[in-house]
């Protein structure tokens, strides 16, 4: 059942049919990583399919997971699934968006024992600790121990968690910046959306937000109310205040004043409702400049 309020809309997870709650969670949990999943049978057939139910959820030991879940359709389990009940072992291959085509294209519902590496065109890599091949054209790839499955559920589209012990890690070094680190632009990555939809993760994609670091900043709840709820500053503004590590003082906030934009506007407008406008435009400008302790002092200005 689906129900409302003036602002959201309510679903109960039982009262939806799970084709409707699938296409709404993941539509709304994006973009999700893509595991592409090499997987052997116990005769030694290989197979290779995407998965987005994918992510990493330890360092020591570095453990990776991954849900082929169940089908919608029929409810069978999926061969990558039924493989590693067989033998436990699988390689995830990091998806850039050069082999995004060829990803698709071994999705495909082949019959068992039909090698996708041949279909889509991959290159099979031996493994060094594990027996399944990895995707040579990958950028990243993570020879994995299966060390745990868990059934969330024996109904269609029920998650099967394959928990997995990292034991080789292969990085191609065409990726990596001049400090070593993996270059978000050169590796190029794609994550799922909803639907048919995917997004790349790499250009102007790609944004910096610096962590928090001891001490704590401010929080958003010491600025003034005038602050907090303006009409002019954005959630994204006031979250770069509130990380300030400490208030301006008086004469701090005295010494803005005499900057000549600033005193300018002081000068010019008279009519109190407009400047502290104005003051707060110019406040949301220091702040897409970078000049966020600037912006705060502004701000704080009495007009």
């Amino acid at each position: 059942m689906e129900t409302g309020t003036n602002e959201y809309l309510q679903i109960d997870p039982l009262s939806v049919s799970p084709v409707r709650l699938n296409s709404l969670m993941l539509g709304s949990i994006a973009p999700r990583p893509i595991a592409f999943a090499s997987t052997l049978d116990k005769d030694g057939r290989p197979n290779l399919s995407p998965f987005s139910f994918f992510n990493t959820f330890g360092i020591n030991p570095p453990i990776l997971v991954f849900s082929p879940s169940r089908k919608g359709r029929d409810n069978t389990t999926k061969h990558t699934y039924d493989n590693i009940r067989e033998v436990p072992e699988v390689v995830i291959n990091a998806v850039s968006y050069s082999m995004i085509q060829q990803m698709s294209l071994a999705s495909s519902v082949f019959q068992k024992g039909v090698n996708e590496f041949e279909k889509a065109g991959f290159t099979m890599e031996p493994s060094l600790r594990v027996t399944p091949f990895r995707v040579k054209e990958s950028p990243v790839q993570f020879e994995c121990k299966v060390i745990q499955v868990i059934e969330t559920g024996s109904q269609g589209l029920a998650g099967n968690l394959v928990i997995c012990k990292m034991v080789m890690m292969h990085i191609n070094p065409v990726i990596l910046d001049h400090d070593g680190k993996i270059d978000p632009h050169k590796i190029d990555l794609v994550g799922r959306m909803g639907g048919e939809l995917y997004c790349r993760a790499s250009g102007e994609a790609v944004i910096e937000v610096h962590k928090p670091v001891e001490p704590p900043g401010i929080g958003i709840d010491r600025l003034p109310d005038k602050i907090r709820y303006s009409k002019i500053l954005s959630g994204n503004d006031l979250g770069l205040l509130g990380n300030i590590k400490s208030m301006p003082d008086e004469n701090e906030i005295k010494e803005a004043r005499l900057l000549p934009e600033i005193e300018g506007l002081l000068r010019n407008i008279k009519d109190k409702v407009e400047l502290a406008v104005e003051l707060q435009k110019l406040a949301k400008s220091k702040i897409a400049g970078h000049e966020v302790e600037l912006a705060l002092k502004i701000l704080l200005l009495k007009n």
